[in-house]
């Protein structure tokens, strides 16, 4: 570990500073991959972060935010700048959708065809549309939420049927490894799955929401176009009152 992660771990620096060091890390990521930066949103998740630490962190410009809990966020969105964006990246319970609906911009974890069912209704009610990505289980993980690829591509066929929701791309949450690099082949094996899908359905699919703290760069190599970082940009997590 680098004196430079070693102050990241810590919360040492300043917000500012941290984005400083991701920006300059997502840049020369993009240079390896053939890409550039503007190709790559940084998401900012808050799970566990303080409205004061969301604050500074809109004072560096950033503008959308993500986060996992709809519970949390119906608690945290109300103190927070009325200017800013919200994603809900997490696992979404049937009993929390209205709720989703109203809070958020956009819906990443999408797990399964009756959820987006449901998503698509709940838009309906409140006179709105919502992009969404379908999360893939890439690791087939049995403890993990996620749809396989032939789930995935009968979704989108039933997608034609449903008219407040909009597939944009694929999420997934690879297998955690201690090395960023031992992600790569679950980070290829989704885009590779976003391209056949891509082809069978019609669907442009351009959002890969994929990379974390501890691999985006990783990610943005195999094409990451939505980076979800957490700690990295807040430090350790405070536990925000209920």
């Amino acid at each position: 570990m680098t004196d430079a992660d070693h102050k990241e771990d810590t919360g040492a620096d300043s917000i500012e500073e941290r984005l400083v060091r991701i920006n300059d890390r997502i840049g020369k990521a993009c240079v390896r991959a053939g890409r550039v930066p503007d190709d790559v949103v940084l998401l900012p998740i808050t799970k566990g972060v303080t409205p004061d630490r969301i604050a500074e962190a809109a004072r560096c410009g950033l503008t959308v935010f993500g986060e996992s809990k709809v519970q949390e966020a119906r608690h945290k969105i109300p103190m927070c700048a009325g200017n800013l964006t919200w994603h809900m990246i997490g696992h979404l319970q049937s009993n929390k959708i209205r709720d989703a609906v109203w809070l958020f911009s956009a819906i990443q974890a999408i797990d399964s065809l009756k959820l987006l069912q449901m998503v698509n209704e709940g838009c309906e009610k409140a006179g709105k549309s919502m992009p969404v990505a379908l999360e893939i289980n890439v690791g087939g993980e049995g403890t993990k939420f996620g749809m396989n690829e032939a789930d995935a591509a009968a979704v989108l066929q039933a997608c034609n049927e449903l008219s407040r929701v909009e597939v944009t791309g694929l999420m997934a949450i690879p297998p955690i490894t201690a090395d960023p690099e031992g992600a790569r082949p679950f980070f290829r094996r989704l885009r590779e799955i976003r391209d056949r899908l891509r082809d069978g359905s019609g669907f442009e699919l351009r959002e890969l929401s994929m990379g974390m703290s501890h691999d985006f760069e990783v990610a943005i190599e195999e094409g990451a176009t939505t980076i979800r970082l957490g700690t990295i940009i807040f430090g350790k997590r405070e536990a925000m009152k209920q």
